[in-house]
């Protein structure tokens, strides 16, 4: 027996081979000659980054992107060539660090247009950079109507290189008529501001989610994708689903404890479940401190010896509840998938987005750390 350290008690499984297929096949999907930008934030959405990016880069992104500077350094560290587009807004503190590290900052306001312009004078070379206009989502970005004079005072500057335009659809999985809209606002100010029409030059509005309106034609010639890649798809019903991704996640846990409760006995904090039988109840080494959502309680299942077995009660900080009256024999040690495949069942992350009223992104994102990441192929060095 190994005493040097426990096993876990709560693991994610990420499978890089099945990352690194995803990423064949969407590029097969997609029409010719789309550029691939790899979104890798947040910590590759969960899986981690440096074995995530790294996995990607053996078949060849066109670029990356990611949210912040912080995220970029980290990922500079596995990638030291493609360029690293920043697809939040950068800091006036963080200046400094986009000519040492070769970022691609996105603009939104004139205001970053001379913080980016003082920082390539700086550096003694002209900073890429890339125009971000809002067409209707109401975040980052230049007012779609604003953004001719924020093109033509990027392109005035000799100290920025504009290497790309692009805008972010607000709704694109579930309202296809603004997604058009969105998408109408984007090409009239492409056209009233004489974007260049050029392969070097980077034209994108679609996701994983915008991929069912992907146009084919016009000056769109680059896709960000994130979700899909990790083999997660934008909505069940999605169209996407034909690229025929698969699963790279997996989360599992074991069973703690089994012991038998008598009908009427309620189950957790709160009350919130009492027992309609005599059961036979199994704590699990898993709760809202590894990254399930509370939200979830008296909602979601898990996977047992290939069977479905119901949450009971609250999801708690370090424990979970299930119900195995009907699977006899669980014991103490047994593992549980609670995404993933077991035998011939599978629960997805999508199960668990319905359950708790929330989205595989935030899901994804709430594993903590406390939770290790378990990479097979193992990562090289």
């Amino acid at each position: 027996m190994n005493l040097s350290a426990p096993p876990p008690r709560c693991w994610a499984e990420i499978d890089l081979a099945a990352l690194s297929r995803n990423l064949e096949r969407i590029r097969a999907a997609l029409p010719r000659p789309m550029r691939y930008i790899a979104v890798v934030k947040a910590d590759a959405y969960g899986h981690g980054l440096p074995e995530a990016a790294a996995a990607l880069q053996r078949v060849a992104p066109d670029l990356f992107a990611v949210a912040n500077v912080a995220e970029a350094i980290a990922l500079r560290q596995v990638e030291a060539d493609r360029p690293i587009l920043l697809l939040s807004p950068v800091l006036p503190a963080e200046d400094g660090f986009l000519a040492t590290h070769r970022l691609t900052s996105s603009i939104s306001s004139p205001e970053e247009v001379g913080r980016f312009a003082a920082a390539a004078q700086a550096a003694g070379r002209p900073l890429p950079v890339q125009l971000k206009i809002d067409t209707g989502m109401g975040r980052a970005g230049v007012w779609h109507e604003a953004a001719v004079g924020l093109y033509r005072q990027i392109t005035a500057s000799p100290h920025l290189r504009l290497e790309g335009v692009f805008t972010h659809f607000a709704n694109a999985d579930a309202d296809p008529a603004f997604t058009a809209e969105q998408r109408r606002r984007f090409l009239a100010v492409l056209g009233t501001a004489g974007v260049p029409r050029a392969a070097s030059f980077l034209v994108h509005a679609d996701n994983s989610a915008g991929l069912e309106s992907l146009a084919a034609t016009g000056p769109f010639n680059a896709v960000r994708i994130g979700l899909l890649q990790f083999g997660v798809l934008p909505h069940p019903a999605s169209p996407s689903a034909a690229v025929g991704v698969q699963p790279v996640f997996s989360l599992r846990t074991r069973v703690g404890l089994v012991k038998a409760l008598p009908k009427g006995a309620d189950v957790s904090y709160g009350r919130t479940h009492t027992l309609r039988r005599n059961s036979m109840i199994a704590i699990l080494c898993a709760g809202y401190g590894d990254g399930l959502p509370r939200a979830a309680s008296n909602r979601g299942q898990v996977l047992i010896r290939g069977q479905r077995c119901p949450i009971l009660g609250r999801v708690t900080m370090d424990m979970t509840i299930v119900d195995v009256t009907d699977l006899p024999g669980v014991a103490a040690g047994e593992e549980v998938v609670l995404v993933g495949r077991q035998a011939a069942e599978e629960i997805s992350l999508g199960e668990w987005s319905v359950w708790a009223d929330t989205i595989p992104w935030e899901f994804l994102c709430s594993i903590t750390k406390r939770v290790p990441r378990i990479y097979s192929p193992a990562p090289a060095g």
